[in-house]
């Protein structure tokens, strides 16, 4: 994603912090969508990347990252990884010292993942481990997390999030059209912050 558009979401306030700023300028949008929309991936826009799933509008995805505000060192669980951008976005902040868990239920989405994050080289760097699986359970190996993404919305957080966030731990997910910001200030004590307006595609759960 050229610095068009990163200028453009500076100018607007949706990316405020350096490092934030520095991962939309390094881990380029276009090599997360199909090839027939590369031309479109400066567009702040949502676009489809098959499967009935889309990459986020750009503006959505700054001010969830602003919101989690993600930090260099620490462990982090992406929910619904996509094409891989946020996975990717995310290994570049957190860098070597952290780890970022790309859990997806769509196998061809989950292949997709992981190739596009090694376009970056954060796969063999052991920065991010792309996961197949469902993402309501999380993924229990790496916890607990400093940070929760979750880019599809849910009916409500699952408790899996909530009990594999570290204390201190922020999560940012959609619930029906709201972004929901979770801090866990103790074992059973959160902050809870929502934001209207916002439409995401639903949660895919695994069917039996």
């Amino acid at each position: 994603m050229g610095s068009g558009l990163v200028e453009l979401l500076i100018r607007n306030g949706y990316l405020k912090s350096e490092a934030i700023i520095r991962a939309f300028n390094e881990i380029t949008r276009a090599e997360f969508v199909p090839p027939e929309f590369e031309e479109q991936a400066e567009a702040d826009v949502p676009l489809p990347i098959g499967f009935g799933q889309t990459i986020s509008q750009p503006t959505t995805v700054a001010i969830m990252f602003e919101l989690l505000d993600p930090r260099p060192g620490q462990k982090v669980l992406d929910i619904g990884s996509g094409s891989g951008w946020t996975s990717a976005l995310l290994g570049n902040i957190v860098g070597v010292g952290g780890r970022v868990a790309a859990v997806e239920l769509l196998p061809e989405l989950h292949t997709m993942t992981k190739c596009n994050v090694e376009k970056f080289g954060l796969v063999s760097a052991g920065i991010v481990e792309c996961v197949l699986g469902d993402g309501n359970l999380g993924y229990e190996p790496f916890k607990p997390y400093d940070r929760i993404l979750v880019s599809a919305a849910a009916d409500e957080i699952p408790q899996a999030f909530k009990k594999q966030l570290a204390v201190g731990g922020k999560i940012v997910i959609p619930v029906h059209n709201h972004l929901v910001y979770l801090e866990k200030r103790g074992e059973d004590d959160y902050y809870k912050e929502e934001f209207a307006g916002f439409v995401f595609v639903p949660l895919v759960q695994k069917s039996f």
